[in-house]
Protein backbone atom coordinates (compact mmCIF):
# COMPACT_ATOMS: atom_id res chain seq x y z
CA UNK A 1 0.00 0.00 0.00
CA UNK A 2 1.30 3.47 -0.89
CA UNK A 3 2.24 5.83 1.92
CA UNK A 4 -0.32 8.47 2.82
CA UNK A 5 0.86 11.97 2.01
CA UNK A 6 1.29 14.55 4.73
CA UNK A 7 1.05 18.07 3.33
CA UNK A 8 3.89 20.42 4.17
CA UNK A 9 2.70 23.94 4.94
CA UNK A 10 5.76 26.20 4.99
CA UNK A 11 5.50 29.41 6.98
CA UNK A 12 9.14 30.52 6.72
CA UNK A 13 8.04 33.74 5.01
CA UNK A 14 5.37 34.53 7.61
CA UNK A 15 5.95 32.99 11.04
CA UNK A 16 9.67 32.54 10.35
CA UNK A 17 10.15 36.14 9.33
CA UNK A 18 8.61 37.38 12.59
CA UNK A 19 11.92 36.73 14.32
CA UNK A 20 13.49 40.03 15.44
CA UNK A 21 16.14 41.18 12.97
CA UNK A 22 15.04 38.83 10.18
CA UNK A 23 13.32 41.28 7.86
CA UNK A 24 13.39 40.25 4.21
CA UNK A 25 12.66 42.48 1.24
CA UNK A 26 10.32 41.39 -1.55
CA UNK A 27 13.15 40.31 -3.87
CA UNK A 28 14.59 38.01 -1.17
CA UNK A 29 11.15 36.58 -0.43
CA UNK A 30 10.62 35.80 -4.10
CA UNK A 31 13.90 33.85 -4.28
CA UNK A 32 12.93 31.81 -1.21
CA UNK A 33 9.35 31.29 -2.44
CA UNK A 34 10.60 29.93 -5.77
CA UNK A 35 12.93 27.56 -3.92
CA UNK A 36 10.12 26.38 -1.61
CA UNK A 37 8.01 25.66 -4.68
CA UNK A 38 10.91 23.71 -6.21
CA UNK A 39 11.46 21.91 -2.90
CA UNK A 40 7.93 20.53 -3.16
CA UNK A 41 6.07 22.18 -0.29
CA UNK A 42 2.30 21.96 -0.65
CA UNK A 43 1.47 25.36 0.83
CA UNK A 44 3.54 28.55 1.09
CA UNK A 45 2.27 30.98 3.72
CA UNK A 46 3.55 34.12 2.05
CA UNK A 47 2.71 36.69 4.72
CA UNK A 48 0.15 38.70 6.68
CA UNK A 49 -1.00 41.23 4.05
CA UNK A 50 -2.75 43.74 6.31
CA UNK A 51 0.25 44.04 8.63
CA UNK A 52 2.17 46.36 6.29
CA UNK A 53 2.29 47.56 2.66
CA UNK A 54 5.54 45.61 2.28
CA UNK A 55 3.89 42.38 3.37
CA UNK A 56 0.96 43.00 1.01
CA UNK A 57 3.32 43.61 -1.93
CA UNK A 58 5.33 40.50 -1.12
CA UNK A 59 2.26 38.25 -0.94
CA UNK A 60 0.98 39.67 -4.22
CA UNK A 61 4.37 39.17 -5.92
CA UNK A 62 4.74 35.63 -4.59
CA UNK A 63 1.20 34.77 -5.76
CA UNK A 64 2.25 35.72 -9.29
CA UNK A 65 5.37 33.52 -9.49
CA UNK A 66 4.53 30.31 -7.58
CA UNK A 67 3.68 27.57 -10.06
CA UNK A 68 2.76 24.52 -8.00
CA UNK A 69 2.14 25.24 -4.32
CA UNK A 70 -0.94 26.80 -2.78
CA UNK A 71 -0.20 30.40 -1.76
CA UNK A 72 -1.67 31.30 1.61
CA UNK A 73 -2.20 34.62 3.38
CA UNK A 74 -2.82 35.04 7.12
CA UNK A 75 -5.62 37.15 8.60
CA UNK A 76 -7.33 37.73 11.89
CA UNK A 77 -11.08 37.05 12.10
CA UNK A 78 -11.66 40.58 10.82
CA UNK A 79 -13.37 41.51 7.54
CA UNK A 80 -10.82 44.15 6.60
CA UNK A 81 -7.98 41.64 7.04
CA UNK A 82 -9.80 39.20 4.78
CA UNK A 83 -10.50 41.87 2.13
CA UNK A 84 -6.81 42.78 1.98
CA UNK A 85 -5.68 39.14 1.92
CA UNK A 86 -8.07 38.33 -0.93
CA UNK A 87 -6.74 41.24 -2.94
CA UNK A 88 -3.11 40.19 -2.33
CA UNK A 89 -3.94 36.65 -3.47
CA UNK A 90 -5.83 37.63 -6.62
CA UNK A 91 -3.08 36.34 -8.96
CA UNK A 92 -2.48 33.03 -7.17
CA UNK A 93 -3.15 29.84 -9.11
CA UNK A 94 -4.20 28.14 -5.87
CA UNK A 95 -5.09 30.74 -3.18
CA UNK A 96 -5.84 30.02 0.48
CA UNK A 97 -6.98 32.40 3.21
CA UNK A 98 -5.84 31.45 6.72
CA UNK A 99 -8.11 33.03 9.31
CA UNK A 100 -8.85 32.35 12.93
CA UNK A 101 -9.09 33.41 16.54
CA UNK A 102 -7.90 32.41 20.02
CA UNK A 103 -9.94 29.64 21.64
CA UNK A 104 -8.30 29.02 25.03
CA UNK A 105 -9.95 30.43 28.14
CA UNK A 106 -6.89 32.64 28.60
CA UNK A 107 -7.23 34.18 25.14
CA UNK A 108 -11.02 34.49 25.34
CA UNK A 109 -10.89 36.27 28.71
CA UNK A 110 -7.75 38.39 28.52
CA UNK A 111 -7.19 38.95 24.81
CA UNK A 112 -10.76 39.32 23.57
CA UNK A 113 -12.78 39.98 26.75
CA UNK A 114 -15.49 37.84 25.18
CA UNK A 115 -17.57 34.72 25.78
CA UNK A 116 -17.15 31.33 24.13
CA UNK A 117 -20.28 31.88 22.06
CA UNK A 118 -18.96 35.20 20.80
CA UNK A 119 -15.68 33.57 19.76
CA UNK A 120 -17.51 30.84 17.84
CA UNK A 121 -19.69 33.42 16.07
CA UNK A 122 -16.68 35.54 15.10
CA UNK A 123 -14.85 32.48 13.77
CA UNK A 124 -17.83 31.29 11.72
CA UNK A 125 -18.45 34.75 10.27
CA UNK A 126 -14.80 35.14 9.26
CA UNK A 127 -14.71 31.73 7.57
CA UNK A 128 -17.98 32.35 5.72
CA UNK A 129 -16.72 35.74 4.55
CA UNK A 130 -13.37 34.35 3.41
CA UNK A 131 -15.26 31.67 1.53
CA UNK A 132 -16.81 34.35 -0.70
CA UNK A 133 -13.31 35.02 -2.08
CA UNK A 134 -11.62 31.58 -2.17
CA UNK A 135 -12.68 27.94 -1.94
CA UNK A 136 -9.76 26.97 0.29
CA UNK A 137 -10.09 28.45 3.80
CA UNK A 138 -7.94 27.35 6.71
CA UNK A 139 -9.12 28.07 10.24
CA UNK A 140 -6.68 28.41 13.14
CA UNK A 141 -7.78 27.96 16.75
CA UNK A 142 -5.02 29.98 18.39
CA UNK A 143 -3.71 28.46 21.63
CA UNK A 144 -5.51 25.19 20.83
CA UNK A 145 -2.82 23.44 22.86
CA UNK A 146 -4.31 24.93 26.03
CA UNK A 147 -7.94 24.79 24.87
CA UNK A 148 -10.36 22.33 26.45
CA UNK A 149 -10.77 19.46 23.98
CA UNK A 150 -14.56 19.33 24.13
CA UNK A 151 -14.90 23.05 23.38
CA UNK A 152 -12.19 22.85 20.71
CA UNK A 153 -14.10 20.04 18.97
CA UNK A 154 -17.24 22.18 18.99
CA UNK A 155 -15.37 25.17 17.54
CA UNK A 156 -13.91 22.97 14.81
CA UNK A 157 -17.33 21.51 14.00
CA UNK A 158 -18.73 25.00 13.56
CA UNK A 159 -15.70 26.01 11.47
CA UNK A 160 -16.34 23.12 9.06
CA UNK A 161 -20.02 24.03 8.94
CA UNK A 162 -19.00 27.57 7.95
CA UNK A 163 -16.80 26.23 5.13
CA UNK A 164 -13.30 25.58 6.53
CA UNK A 165 -11.29 23.07 4.52
CA UNK A 166 -8.32 22.88 6.92
CA UNK A 167 -8.32 23.04 10.73
CA UNK A 168 -5.08 24.35 12.22
CA UNK A 169 -4.53 23.13 15.81
CA UNK A 170 -1.67 25.29 17.11
CA UNK A 171 0.32 24.59 20.23
CA UNK A 172 0.94 28.33 20.24
CA UNK A 173 3.00 28.43 23.42
CA UNK A 174 4.89 25.18 22.86
CA UNK A 175 3.52 23.77 26.11
CA UNK A 176 2.07 20.39 25.11
CA UNK A 177 3.77 17.05 25.60
CA UNK A 178 3.75 14.76 22.54
CA UNK A 179 1.28 12.25 23.99
CA UNK A 180 -0.99 15.12 25.07
CA UNK A 181 -0.89 16.80 21.65
CA UNK A 182 -1.35 13.49 19.85
CA UNK A 183 -4.35 12.69 22.06
CA UNK A 184 -5.85 16.10 21.23
CA UNK A 185 -5.61 15.40 17.49
CA UNK A 186 -7.10 11.92 18.02
CA UNK A 187 -9.98 13.40 20.04
CA UNK A 188 -10.74 15.90 17.28
CA UNK A 189 -10.54 13.21 14.61
CA UNK A 190 -13.13 11.19 16.53
CA UNK A 191 -15.41 13.98 17.78
CA UNK A 192 -15.53 16.84 15.26
CA UNK A 193 -18.71 16.74 13.22
CA UNK A 194 -17.92 16.71 9.50
CA UNK A 195 -14.21 16.01 10.04
CA UNK A 196 -14.13 13.97 6.82
CA UNK A 197 -14.56 17.28 4.95
CA UNK A 198 -11.42 18.90 6.40
CA UNK A 199 -7.71 18.29 7.01
CA UNK A 200 -6.30 18.55 10.52
CA UNK A 201 -3.07 20.55 10.66
CA UNK A 202 -0.29 20.66 13.27
CA UNK A 203 1.30 24.03 14.07
CA UNK A 204 3.73 23.54 16.95
CA UNK A 205 6.14 25.91 18.64
CA UNK A 206 9.44 24.90 20.19
CA UNK A 207 9.45 26.64 23.59
CA UNK A 208 10.20 23.33 25.33
CA UNK A 209 12.03 21.77 22.39
CA UNK A 210 9.04 19.58 21.49
CA UNK A 211 7.76 21.13 18.25
CA UNK A 212 8.94 18.33 15.98
CA UNK A 213 7.93 15.58 18.40
CA UNK A 214 4.46 17.10 18.79
CA UNK A 215 3.98 17.42 15.03
CA UNK A 216 4.95 13.78 14.50
CA UNK A 217 2.56 12.75 17.29
CA UNK A 218 -0.11 14.78 15.51
CA UNK A 219 0.24 13.02 12.15
CA UNK A 220 0.45 9.60 13.80
CA UNK A 221 -2.96 10.40 15.30
CA UNK A 222 -4.65 11.58 12.13
CA UNK A 223 -3.44 15.05 11.16
CA UNK A 224 -2.44 15.32 7.50
CA UNK A 225 -0.69 18.69 7.37
CA UNK A 226 2.35 19.96 9.27
CA UNK A 227 3.09 23.68 9.48
CA UNK A 228 6.81 24.30 9.70
CA UNK A 229 9.74 26.50 8.73
CA UNK A 230 13.16 25.97 7.22
CA UNK A 231 15.69 25.52 10.06
CA UNK A 232 12.82 25.74 12.57
CA UNK A 233 13.00 29.55 12.68
CA UNK A 234 10.09 31.45 14.19
CA UNK A 235 8.71 33.28 17.18
CA UNK A 236 10.64 32.86 20.45
CA UNK A 237 12.31 29.40 20.34
CA UNK A 238 11.01 28.76 16.84
CA UNK A 239 8.65 26.43 14.99
CA UNK A 240 8.67 22.84 13.84
CA UNK A 241 11.67 22.35 11.51
CA UNK A 242 10.62 21.30 8.02
CA UNK A 243 13.76 19.26 7.39
CA UNK A 244 13.25 17.29 10.61
CA UNK A 245 9.67 16.15 10.02
CA UNK A 246 10.38 15.31 6.38
CA UNK A 247 13.31 13.03 7.25
CA UNK A 248 11.63 11.48 10.30
CA UNK A 249 8.73 10.32 8.14
CA UNK A 250 11.11 9.11 5.43
CA UNK A 251 13.34 7.22 7.87
CA UNK A 252 10.36 5.52 9.52
CA UNK A 253 8.47 3.89 6.63
CA UNK A 254 6.45 1.75 9.05
CA UNK A 255 4.45 4.89 9.88
CA UNK A 256 3.04 4.73 6.35
CA UNK A 257 3.45 8.49 5.93
CA UNK A 258 5.55 10.59 3.57
CA UNK A 259 5.73 14.04 1.97
CA UNK A 260 6.25 15.44 -1.52
CA UNK A 261 9.53 17.12 -0.50
CA UNK A 262 12.65 16.70 -2.64
CA UNK A 263 14.96 16.02 0.28
CA UNK A 264 18.12 16.48 -1.82
CA UNK A 265 17.41 20.23 -1.74
CA UNK A 266 17.15 20.46 2.07
CA UNK A 267 20.76 21.38 2.88
CA UNK A 268 21.02 24.00 0.14
CA UNK A 269 17.64 25.50 1.09
CA UNK A 270 18.72 25.66 4.72
CA UNK A 271 21.83 27.63 3.75
CA UNK A 272 19.82 29.94 1.49
CA UNK A 273 17.39 30.85 4.28
CA UNK A 274 20.16 31.17 6.86
CA UNK A 275 22.14 33.59 4.70
CA UNK A 276 19.11 35.63 3.61
CA UNK A 277 17.83 36.06 7.16
CA UNK A 278 21.18 36.32 8.91
CA UNK A 279 20.13 33.46 11.20
CA UNK A 280 23.04 31.19 12.11
CA UNK A 281 22.30 27.44 11.99
CA UNK A 282 23.70 25.79 15.10
CA UNK A 283 26.37 23.20 14.17
CA UNK A 284 24.57 20.38 15.96
CA UNK A 285 21.22 21.13 14.29
CA UNK A 286 19.55 17.92 13.12
CA UNK A 287 19.69 17.16 9.38
CA UNK A 288 21.27 20.43 8.19
CA UNK A 289 23.77 21.45 10.88
CA UNK A 290 27.46 21.55 9.98
CA UNK A 291 28.11 18.62 12.34
CA UNK A 292 25.07 16.52 11.39
CA UNK A 293 27.29 14.19 9.32
CA UNK A 294 30.66 14.97 10.93
CA UNK A 295 32.64 12.54 13.11
CA UNK A 296 35.57 13.35 15.39
CA UNK A 297 35.53 10.49 17.90
CA UNK A 298 38.01 7.77 16.97
CA UNK A 299 35.53 4.96 17.68
CA UNK A 300 32.85 6.58 15.52
CA UNK A 301 35.31 7.41 12.75
CA UNK A 302 36.55 3.83 12.57
CA UNK A 303 32.99 2.54 12.36
CA UNK A 304 31.89 5.02 9.68
CA UNK A 305 34.99 4.37 7.56
CA UNK A 306 34.23 0.63 7.65
CA UNK A 307 30.50 1.06 7.05
CA UNK A 308 28.68 4.40 7.09
CA UNK A 309 25.52 2.89 8.61
CA UNK A 310 27.30 1.99 11.87
CA UNK A 311 26.81 5.60 13.05
CA UNK A 312 24.66 7.28 10.38
CA UNK A 313 20.97 6.46 9.95
CA UNK A 314 20.72 8.71 6.88
CA UNK A 315 22.76 8.91 3.73
CA UNK A 316 24.08 12.52 3.58
CA UNK A 317 23.36 12.55 -0.17
CA UNK A 318 19.64 12.22 0.64
CA UNK A 319 19.60 15.70 2.19
CA UNK A 320 22.02 17.31 -0.25
CA UNK A 321 25.25 16.91 1.72
CA UNK A 322 28.19 15.77 -0.44
CA UNK A 323 29.71 13.30 2.04
CA UNK A 324 30.25 12.56 5.70
CA UNK A 325 33.10 14.51 7.29
CA UNK A 326 35.93 12.82 9.16
CA UNK A 327 37.26 15.60 11.40
CA UNK A 328 40.76 15.00 12.74
CA UNK A 329 41.16 15.95 16.41
CA UNK A 330 43.07 14.68 19.42
CA UNK A 331 40.26 12.10 19.80
CA UNK A 332 40.87 10.62 16.34
CA UNK A 333 42.55 7.26 15.89
CA UNK A 334 44.85 5.70 13.31
CA UNK A 335 41.97 4.71 11.00
CA UNK A 336 40.83 8.31 10.59
CA UNK A 337 44.37 9.57 10.00
CA UNK A 338 45.01 6.88 7.36
CA UNK A 339 41.67 7.72 5.72
CA UNK A 340 42.45 11.44 5.48
CA UNK A 341 46.01 10.79 4.35
CA UNK A 342 44.72 8.59 1.55
CA UNK A 343 42.23 11.30 0.55
CA UNK A 344 45.11 13.71 -0.09
CA UNK A 345 47.31 11.17 -1.86
CA UNK A 346 49.29 9.22 0.78
CA UNK A 347 48.95 5.43 0.98
CA UNK A 348 50.55 4.64 4.35
CA UNK A 349 51.77 1.21 5.37
CA UNK A 350 51.01 0.05 8.92
CA UNK A 351 54.58 0.85 10.01
CA UNK A 352 54.48 4.29 8.39
CA UNK A 353 51.10 5.00 9.95
CA UNK A 354 52.43 4.16 13.43
CA UNK A 355 55.25 6.69 12.96
CA UNK A 356 53.01 9.39 11.47
CA UNK A 357 50.39 8.89 14.18
CA UNK A 358 52.88 9.75 16.94
CA UNK A 359 53.67 13.01 15.12
CA UNK A 360 49.95 13.61 14.56
CA UNK A 361 49.24 13.46 18.30
CA UNK A 362 51.74 16.30 18.91
CA UNK A 363 49.86 18.49 16.42
CA UNK A 364 46.40 17.44 17.58
CA UNK A 365 47.07 18.36 21.22
CA UNK A 366 47.65 21.97 20.15
CA UNK A 367 44.73 22.37 17.70
CA UNK A 368 40.97 22.06 17.69
CA UNK A 369 41.11 20.44 14.26
CA UNK A 370 43.91 19.06 12.11
CA UNK A 371 43.35 20.08 8.48
CA UNK A 372 44.76 18.65 5.24
CA UNK A 373 47.66 21.10 5.18
CA UNK A 374 48.63 19.94 8.65
CA UNK A 375 48.54 16.30 7.52
CA UNK A 376 51.00 17.12 4.73
CA UNK A 377 53.31 18.75 7.29
CA UNK A 378 52.92 15.91 9.79
CA UNK A 379 53.97 13.35 7.18
CA UNK A 380 56.92 15.53 6.18
CA UNK A 381 58.02 15.92 9.82
CA UNK A 382 57.76 12.17 10.36
CA UNK A 383 60.86 11.64 8.16
CA UNK A 384 59.52 8.60 6.38
CA UNK A 385 60.10 7.65 2.77
CA UNK A 386 56.78 7.71 0.96
CA UNK A 387 55.51 7.92 -2.60
CA UNK A 388 52.73 10.40 -3.28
Amino acid sequence: MDNQKVQIFDTTLRDGEQVPGCKLNTAQKLVIARRLDELGVDVIEAGFPISSPGDFNSVEAIAKVVENATVCALTRAVKEDIDVAAKALQYAKKPRIHTGIGTSDSHIKYKFNASRDEIINRAAEAISYAKTFVDDVEFYAEDAGRTDNEFLAYVCSEAIKAGATVLNIPDTTGYCLPDEYGAKIKYLKENVIGIEKAILSCHCHNDLGLATANSIAGVINGARQIECTINGIGERAGNTALEEVVMILRQHPTLGLDTNINSKLLYDTSRMVSESMGMFVQPNKAIVGANAFAHSSGIHQDGVIKNRETYEIMNPHDVGVTESAIVLTARSGRAALAYRAKKIGYELTKLQLDIVYLEFLKYADKKKEVIDGDVHQIIKDSNISILV
